[in-house]
């Protein structure tokens, strides 16, 4: 028990250090503010749940000690509960019985990609009191951070009129920033945490402390009944006032966590291609130049739960089959 929580301690401690690093202005501290997370992984993954939560709390106290209180709130609930969840379902398993024996099942990977999801969109959701009680002042507190931002930026004096560097009205660009921060923050948020679970998982394992075996990420699936919370989500995006802002946040998280399950489900239907480095190649190049093919990835992943593309194209050692708790 003292190890644990001298580990937490020691992990809490590294991941305020990289959280209160952003402050110094340095650009190269941004890349070291995105992985504040990962020592509350590492501890919860490689040693106990009760060690990440240890993490989690001492790098908030720390926080909040130095910086004050806001940021004790800020750490705990956008970055030290979520990292803490996810080490915790990472490390969940259950008996189940196989053929007169018991064998470990774990946590599967499709559902630890939902949490995060999930996550991420509760985590921006809770940001917006801080903008706004309402739909309106939300938007117009936005807007005017990011008229500063821009005054600051192109060197504008306050009271003068803005313009952007080319020399255009900038009106049209805030709005448009208006309306997607809110989704790309979540997609940022949900990209984060997964790829810092993924790499605490990865350094573990390297350590020799990782107790489940590496799950086969290519097969995962999604529960049945995901489609229908993604399509509820969208239908509410279209109501008015915060309703629909929460909604559509939770609709771009499930967004890209189809998108994710729409590459897994290339990745693994393409492994009997002879041209295979070619197609996942052009796959993920499409997607990182041009952006918008990343919604035909999606649709593969939504398709895939229907048409079960792994089991028809995939080698016959490929497992398709759904998990029994999937």
């Amino acid at each position: 028990m003292i190890q644990i929580v001298l580990i937490g301690l020691g992990a809490g401690a590294v991941s305020a250090l990289l959280f209160a690093a952003l402050a110094t202005g340095k650009f190269f501290t941004l890349g070291l503010f995105y992985l504040t997370p990962l020592p509350i992984l590492i501890a919860g993954i490689a040693w106990s749940h009760l060690a990440g939560l240890a993490a989690a709390a001492t790098a908030a106290m720390m926080l909040g000690f130095m910086l004050g209180r806001w940021f004790f709130f800020t750490f705990l609930l956008g970055i030290g509960i979520p990292a803490y969840v996810l080490s915790y379902l990472a490390m969940l398993a259950r008996p189940v019985s196989n053929g007169g024996g018991e064998r470990l099942e774990w946590y599967p990977p499709g559902r630890l990609v939902l949490a995060a999801a999930l996550l991420a969109a509760i985590v921006i959701a809770l940001t917006i009191p801080v903008f706004g009680t309402d739909l309106d002042s939300y938007r117009a507190a936005l807007k005017s951070a990011f008229e500063q931002i821009l005054r600051a930026q192109s060197g504008t004096p306050a009271g003068a009129a803005l313009k952007t560097p080319g020399g255009g009205d900038p009106t049209a660009l805030i709005d448009v920033l208006v309306l997607v921060m809110p989704l790309t923050a979540t997609a940022l948020s949900m990209i984060t945490s997964l790829a810092n679970l993924w790499l605490a998982g990865r350094i573990a394992r390297a350590a020799g402390r990782l107790r489940r075996p590496w799950p086969e990420i290519t097969a995962m699936t999604f529960p049945n009944a995901t489609p229908l919370v993604f399509v509820a989500a969208i239908l509410g995006s279209f109501l008015p006032g915060l309703a629909g802002l929460i909604a559509s946040i939770l609709s771009a998280a499930l967004f890209l966590a189809y998108a994710i399950l729409g590459f897994c489900v290339i990745h693994g239907a393409t492994r009997a291609l002879a041209m295979r480095g070619l197609v996942l190649s052009a796959a993920w190049i499409a997607v990182l130049v041009l952006a918008w093919p990343i919604l035909l990835i999606a649709i593969v992943g939504l398709a895939d739960g229907f048409m079960n593309f792994r089991a028809r194209f995939a080698p016959p050692t490929l497992p398709t089959h759904k998990p029994p708790n999937e």
